[in-house]
């Protein structure tokens, strides 16, 4: 017999539909849900619960909002209408075993788990998650260069910053589209990494010199790159796409005033693929609870 893990899935946006979809197809998972009472009863063939309903002390997994959980412990949820708050001892009656997935972490989550011996594990902060979420966020991006630039993306110079689990998906989709795609990179070796995926690589200390031919110039660095001296290099119609994490790459302010098409596209696959995403979340959670048992 089986001894099924007590999963409850608190909170979530369209990813978690399909995320809740392959988990609940697993036959070692007793799911809870809430904050989906939006959703008509048996949608997802899980009956909905209400926090006040859930019994933390049985809980071997808890699967929280990308988003985490905020001050005062309130978790988004894009299929409830009602305020969901974690109690303050939520998290002092889970088991020590317990395993908490959180999109990102956050300092309300710091503080409460700093003192009770959980696991917890930012998927965003991941590397398998990452790699597996470039392919949606590059597709992502094309379809935002698509929308945005006034020019076939075939024989235009794009700029990629950073060659690491994104950029390089990024780069590898744009050349495959035609266009001719330069890497700017910090370290000397990713300068040769460029060459062997057929990329012209540059040190970031020569994008002003890149930038005066650049029509698209996407960053994946998250630390300031593009600053005055980069944006005044820019021609009127360029396009820059941010894919950094919070606050970017870009000195936003002073591109706004020099009217440059700037845009800090965050949660690309959440919005491209919410289902391919879903499912990315939902392998590499089985996948840690598996190990870990």
């Amino acid at each position: 017999m089986i001894l099924k893990k007590q999963v409850a899935i608190i909170g979530g946006d369209a990813r978690y539909l399909e995320l809740i979809k392959k988990l609940i197809s697993k036959p070692n998972y007793t799911i809870k849900l809430i904050g989906y009472d939006q959703l008509d009863q048996g949608f997802l063939g899980v009956q909905y619960t209400d926090l006040e309903e859930l019994n933390p002390e049985i809980l071997d997994v808890i699967i929280l909002p990308i988003t985490g959980v905020e001050e005062g412990g309130y978790v988004k949820s894009t299929f409830s209408n009602r305020s969901i708050r974690l109690p303050d001892d939520f998290f002092k009656k889970l088991k020590s075993s317990t395993l908490v997935f959180t999109g990102i972490n956050t300092n309300y989550l710091n503080q409460v788990t700093k003192d009770h011996p959980l696991t917890l594990i930012p998927m965003m902060e991941r590397d398998d998650v990452a790699i597996y979420n470039s392919v949606p966020t590059a597709e992502g991006t094309i379809l935002l260069a698509l929308q945005q630039m006034k020019i076939t993306l075939q024989d235009s110079n794009v700029i990629v910053l950073g060659l690491g689990r994104v950029g390089l998906t990024v780069a590898d989709k744009f050349a495959k589209l035609g266009a001719n795609v330069y890497a700017g990179v910090r370290k000397t070796k990713d300068i040769a990494k460029a060459k062997t995926f057929g990329y012209e690589g540059f040190h970031l200390s020569e994008l002003p010199a890149y930038i005066k031919k650049c029509n698209l110039l996407i960053n994946t660095v998250p630390a300031l790159i593009v600053d005055e001296p980069e944006l005044n290099a820019f021609s009127a119609d360029a396009l820059i796409i941010d894919l950094a994490s919070k606050p970017g790459g870009i000195n936003f302010e002073y591109a706004k005033k020099r009217g440059l098409n700037t845009i800090h596209a965050l949660g690309l696959p959440a919005k491209v693929a919410p289902k391919t995403a879903g499912e990315i979340l939902a392998t590499v959670i089985d996948q840690l609870i598996a190990e870990h048992q």
